[in-house]
């Protein structure tokens, strides 16, 4: 095992403090480009020759400046962390570039909007332009440099101690882990089969900086999270659903013990009321603003093939009412010849080059946004699947019924924490954790947080052959 020279409180300050750094440094160059160019303008009382008024007159003291630039600091380092931009180290250097282009973008036409209202009409877009060009260029190096910086003299790959029970596979976990080898390593494996004395005498191990408990029965897990969390030992637990359903629960204090109330259906009222005006809306904005992207697509499927534009087909929402879901049409028109519902699976060959590409950045989904606005589907929410799907899944997978509790949507939990490829029962999860944990506030997160994925190959990447059929209980 490598030394450890900081410990886990010393790395989070040292990440943040590395976070904090970049958002000043980019502060700064938006701040040079204010003084520089934006603020002459809106503090200038010229007027051409036309009559036309080059600035606004507006003076600005010391207060002013600070105000201005502050504002600025605040929207990056809101919308960093939102998206993952200040992650430096916990996740992989592309991830946290592209969290940060979309904070750089989202910040900077904000900031735009905001010096034209101040002028009371547009500014130049130049300076604004030079400051994303070198705030994306700094963060493309300070990522990578400092990854590596990190990654060599402070962190170093954390030992763990794997705990599997039964006779159950543990391929799935160890890949997961695997994954990032800058962070975990396996170390060894044990079975719960070898009693529970021995599990507790390897997990006090100073070898190991972690435990990962993998499916075992529910007595034991119960006795080994309460011995590791005695002993300060750091446990790595995958929840059940049962798990989920607690973790939303709402806590009350009707007793002299604590009381855990597991809501029928926790979104309320009022919030589905706001929800369905943020569909309405978004909706419409979204139809107006994509439909030269929509008239492209619908113009390449079909003179690709000469086929159909729009692939419609029976998917189900809330309650497993069933609707018409409008898609591009992305593969073959005798994609399903035989009847038979299939996923797409990696390397799909019933996919067209078209297709391909319109699934990759997901331009395939946009007519979406029209049921929508009929309201059969919310942008947040589990995708809608196929009847026959959900029959196939609910024959091994009772609680995949619990999805159905809520709209389905055009984009949820599921699709920004996980994969196109991520198993039914951890999608499962993943729904399951969005409804227990329902707000306003995490479906505007979760929609800021989908314009990323679009951009993350393995976000779209097809299922597995073997996981059409495989499903964990």
């Amino acid at each position: 095992m490598k030394h450890r020279k900081y410990s886990e409180s010393t790395k989070r300050i040292i990440t943040l403090f590395l976070g904090l750094s970049e958002l000043v440094m980019q502060t700064l160059i938006y701040a040079w480009y204010w003084f520089k160019a934006y603020y002459p303008i809106l503090s200038s009382n010229r007027i051409s020759r036309d009559g036309y008024n080059f600035g606004a007159g507006i003076k600005f003291t010391l207060n002013g400046h600070i105000v201005v630039i502050l504002i600025y600091a605040l929207l990056l380092f809101f919308f960093s962390r939102t998206y993952g931009g200040m992650k430096i180290g916990y996740q992989k250097p592309l991830d946290v570039f592209l969290s940060q282009i979309f904070t750089i973008l989202i910040v900077n036409v904000l900031s735009y909007m905001q010096l034209s209202l101040m002028r009371n009409w547009i500014v130049s877009p130049y300076p604004i332009l030079k400051v994303l060009g070198l705030e994306l260029l700094l963060s493309f190096v300070w990522t990578y440099i400092i990854d590596f910086l990190y990654k060599k003299f402070v962190q170093s790959p954390r030992e763990l101690l794997l705990i599997s029970g039964g006779d159950h596979p543990t391929d799935d976990i160890e890949k997961k882990f695997g994954s990032r080898p800058d962070r975990f390593h396996i170390k060894k494996r044990m079975n719960t089969s070898e009693g529970l004395d021995a599990l507790k005498k390897e997990c006090q191990s100073s070898e190991y900086g972690g435990v990962i408990v993998w499916d075992i029965p529910t007595q034991l897990r119960n006795d080994l999270v309460k011995y590791c969390y005695a002993n300060s030992i750091r446990l790595y637990v995958m929840p059940k659903i049962s798990d989920v359903l607690m973790k939303g629960s709402e806590q009350m204090h009707l007793f002299d013990t604590p009381v855990l109330l597991i809501r029928e259906y926790s979104i309320k009222i009022e919030q589905r009321i706001l929800k369905r005006l943020i569909d309405i809306v978004c909706s419409l904005i979204l139809i107006v603003l994509s439909s030269p992207a929509m008239l492209i697509t619908a113009l390449l499927v079909h003179f690709y093939d000469n086929g159909p534009v729009l692939y419609k087909q029976v998917r189900c929402t809330k309650g497993q009412k069933e609707f018409y879901i409008m898609k591009f049409r992305s593969m073959r028109q005798d994609a399903e010849k035989d009847g038979v519902a299939r996923l797409a699976s990696k390397n799909d060959s019933r996919i067209t080059p078209i297709g391909k590409f319109i699934r990759k950045v997901r331009l395939d989904e946009l007519p979406q946004l029209f049921n929508i606005l009929r309201g059969d589907m919310s942008f947040i929410g589990p995708r809608p699947e196929r009847p026959e799907i959900i029959a196939q899944y609910l024959e091994e997978m009772p609680e995949f019924a619990f999805r159905t509790k809520v709209k389905a949507g055009l984009a949820g939990y599921a699709q920004v924490y996980g994969k196109y490829n991520t198993t039914p029962y951890d999608k499962l999860k993943l729904d399951l954790t969005y409804i227990e944990n329902y707000s306003v506030w995490l479906d505007i997160k979760l929609m800021l947080l989908t314009l990323k994925i679009l951009f993350t190959p393995d976000a779209t990447e097809g299922i597995e052959n073997n996981q059409i059929t495989a499903m964990k209980k």
